[in-house]
């Protein structure tokens, strides 16, 4: 079955019920940090106002270990989303407040209703422990909306159980048929070359992705703290810096299957190494020959590495960025990020990047309407890409 999408919906006078995915950073005291996941909502809540729709928003924040955790409460959306679109947004509070279920049945046409956390209840990350919880989600709304691509890989009762309550009475957003066209457009027709730059912490969480990738790509670009278990598998010293050797032989026979089928591997060549992860850490330029010693560990890719890899860079016909290739976080082990994500945004090439910090890393280097498509989802992202589908896009062409 195809997709069912947003504008063949008739939603006039109707309660949409629309998962969006609000999970924004936050800082210390509370407030937003980047409002992106904010702003790629709007155009589907634009577009339900204009069509006289009765707008309920569902969304999680972070990962609550308590019931109410006032710290994640998304009243703190509300304020952001009603300057944003220049009306008021109504709280509704708890999803199982009887109350919340009074509120959306009085909404006029053209009002929001931003529910509170879902996460705040066991029932939304292990549907089956609450079946009770996906019906009373389902009780507030006449239609249902997935417009949230970064959680559309989870199997969750408002990504995924919820869809079942709404047979024909179900579509995808604007955002998520976005997402889901450009990520498809990797898998079936990228333009060549197809560059791939993996970054982030762990070798763990990228694998499936890596493997994947090696069925479409004609070149990885390997960085950040994932690097240093690839180099260790290579011989390299890689002295404190991050490492999961029980990995170490996967990573070995990832490269040999690269090998195999002609895939370059750039990994990197030096690195900006410190003796202690901080900004005003002690810092100085190692090579992969001389070997990173132990007390230190390597934080950045180095400028022989940089140059190397943005002047290959300017080959690409399409890039994916997923994971930046430092800790971009503190200001000393941020230029190699800096640099790649420059270089792409002077491309000619697609460029997509791939949800996750790389949009953090984008937004503060203040590049973030330079590229083709900035996903709104990491996991997600990696997960379409390796296996082509998401629970939360399934459910809704059931």
């Amino acid at each position: 079955m195809t997709l069912p999408l947003l504008q063949d919906l008739d939603v006039k006078s109707k309660r949409v019920l629309v998962r969006v995915d609000f999970n924004v950073p936050l800082d210390k005291q509370g407030q937003i940090t980047d409002d992106t996941k904010i702003r790629g909502a709007l155009p589907t809540i634009r577009w339900l106002i204009d069509h006289g729709a009765k707008i309920i928003l569902l969304s999680h924040l972070g990962r609550p270990k308590q019931k109410n955790d006032l710290v994640l409460s998304l009243r703190i959306c509300t304020k952001r989303l009603s300057e944003l679109l220049g009306c008021p947004v109504l709280f509704g509070g708890d999803v199982s407040d009887p109350q919340a279920l009074e509120m959306s049945h009085s909404l006029q046409s053209g009002e929001i209703l931003l529910m509170e956390n879902l996460r705040f209840h066991k029932g939304e990350e292990d549907p089956a422990s609450d079946p009770s919880f996906v019906r009373t989600l389902a009780q507030l709304g006449d239609l249902y909306v997935n417009d949230a691509f970064g959680t559309a890989h989870r199997v969750h009762a408002s990504t995924a159980a919820i869809a079942e309550f709404f047979p024909k009475r179900k579509a995808a957003g604007f955002l998520l048929q976005k997402e889901i066209s450009q990520l498809d457009a990797l898998l079936k027709s990228p333009k060549r070359p197809f560059f791939a730059i993996i970054g982030g912490a762990k070798v763990s969480s990228k694998l499936g992705v890596l493997k994947s990738l090696t069925e479409k790509v004609d070149g990885f670009f390997i960085g950040g703290g994932m690097a240093y278990t690839f180099l260790k598998s290579q011989g390299a010293s890689t002295g404190d810096s991050l490492v999961e050797p029980d990995l170490e032989e996967t990573a070995k026979k990832f490269l040999e299957t690269c090998r195999k089928r002609a895939i370059p591997v750039w990994l990197p060549e030096d690195f900006i190494a410190a003796n202690r992860l901080a900004d005003d850490a002690e810092k100085k330029i190692v090579s992969v020959k001389q070997g990173i010693p132990p007390g230190w560990q390597g934080l950045d890719i180095g400028p022989v590495t940089l140059a190397s890899w943005q002047s290959a860079l300017t080959e690409a016909g399409t890039v994916f960025w997923n994971g930046p290739v430092g800790v971009f976080e503190l200001p000393s082990f941020a230029e190699g990020t800096k640099g790649i994500a420059t270089t792409l945004a002077l491309l000619k090439a697609i460029t997509i990047v791939g949800g996750g910090d790389s949009v953090t890393a984008i937004n503060q280097f203040g590049l973030g309407e330079k590229y083709t498509h900035v996903s709104t989802g990491g996991g997600a992202s990696l997960e379409f890409l390796e296996f082509g589908m998401l629970p939360g896009i399934e459910a809704l062409k059931k």
